[in-house]
């Protein structure tokens, strides 16, 4: 086990670069979160948030237990828990972004927070845990699966139906649509348009969904937005890939995204059964690849389990979900020819796409849901207790050494 990792306050930006691999050797001082899952993690300054769908969380030594509904919070530097931060919130959370002047941005399936009207969308304060006044987006129809934040611009994604279908921009500060951004998903491949991840690396922000098209041009399931300027439109970047079928049960099947720190690259991770050649994998793209169907420069398989989550460093591109294996693309709920172990978390060569050595392993539940890389470590949010070989309950960091 590592002692507890003295860590200066920092502000979380995405993407994040690290100079080597993290440790496996997760760090002693992280709380548990008792029950539920954890869906999304944020750094504000040197304050960790932390969201999902649970009632009750603990200390790292486990002496004290309290109650939260859905979101706390802890100091990233010693792991102890803000007891002034805690706000009711009234349903499941499955997004979070820093904002400005110590608050945080919550998406979720909500009616409100703190008994107050605020559905699907909020901003708190990390000092007191309560509503900042004066933001109100007025999110309705639906739940909000993702935030990104850009400055005085927040990006949201989810299944409702107002301000805008599945996908918005709004001031951050007031919460208010963005009119210079109406690029609007459609044409599902589910009963309603849903934006599963989105991600922000310069002037492109990539979306990934149940959709098929992004402001009527065809984008199957994935798909780049220009925001560089006053007004977003869809990029010309477009991939057919998503386009193939996996199993009847996953109509759309991509989950998580994640920009390298340079920009010129993504990963996407699928779920969607032992079939098809980009079900169940991670994937890397080009960002400014050129002509009608950008191909994967590379594409690592796990054989059939669910990828959800991902996080791309520059010295690896970490990917969490149930899987028993990656360098599998024969496996068929089994270990193929040259797969190689790695329970519920793994790490993959940049460059190569091959699995690397780093293999901490960890419970396999439903899957890792949330990656948070940082200056100093790379944060993991899951449903189960068990991280690098140690107990650490649904939270938990691996250190850079």
């Amino acid at each position: 086990m590592l002692a507890r990792v003295a860590l200066a306050a920092i502000i979380a930006s995405a993407p994040v670069a690290h100079p080597r691999v993290v440790s496996a050797d997760p760090v002693d001082n992280t709380p548990h979160v008792l029950d539920g899952i954890v869906n999304a993690i944020a750094l504000v300054g040197g304050t960790v948030v932390v969201g999902g769908s649970f009632s009750e969380v603990s200390d790292a030594g486990r002496t004290y237990t309290l109650r939260r509904a859905n979101l706390f919070a802890y100091d990233l530097a010693t792991g102890r828990i803000l007891r002034d931060f805690a706000p009711s919130v009234a349903g499941p959370v499955y997004g979070l972004a820093a904002g400005d002047h110590g608050t945080v941005y919550v998406g979720g399936a909500f009616p409100g927070v703190n008994n107050v009207g605020a559905r699907a969308l909020a901003r708190i304060s990390v000092a007191d845990g309560q509503l900042v006044d004066g933001f109100l987006p007025r999110i309705e129809g639906g739940m909000v699966t993702t935030l990104v934040r850009n400055g005085s611009r927040l990006y949201v994604g989810g299944d409702f139906v107002r301000p805008r279908i599945a996908l918005a921009g709004l001031d951050a500060a007031t919460g208010v649509a963005d009119p210079g951004f109406a690029v609007t998903p459609g044409e599902p491949l589910t009963s309603r348009v849903k934006v599963q991840a989105l991600a922000l690396s310069g002037g492109r922000l990539a979306v990934d969904g149940s959709f098929t098209t992004l402001g009527g041009r065809s984008r199957p399931q994935l798909g780049l937005i220009d925001v560089s300027g006053p007004v977003a439109r869809v990029a010309d970047w477009r991939t057919e890939v998503y386009a193939q079928r996996c199993a009847e049960a996953f109509p759309s099947y991509v989950r998580g995204l994640d920009f390298a720190p340079d920009g010129r690259s993504f990963v996407v991770v699928t779920t969607g059964g032992p079939k098809g050649r980009m079900c169940d994998t991670a994937a890397r793209f080009e960002t400014y690849a050129a002509g009608p169907d950008a191909r994967p420069t590379w594409t690592n398989a796990t054989g059939g389990d669910s990828l959800y989550a991902v996080a791309v460093t520059g010295s690896a591109v970490y990917v969490g979900g149930h899987q028993r294996w990656l360098d599998n693309p024969q496996g068929r709920d089994s270990a193929g020819p040259g797969a190689v172990p790695r329970e519920g978390i793994g790490a993959i060569h940049p460059r190569t796409g091959k699995a690397l050595a780093w293999n901490p392993g960890r419970e396999r539940g439903i899957g890792v849901k949330a990656f948070l890389a940082h200056k100093t470590g790379l944060l993991v949010g899951s449903d189960t207790t068990r991280l690098g070989r140690e107990y650490h309950a649904r939270i938990g960091m691996f250190p850079l050494p």
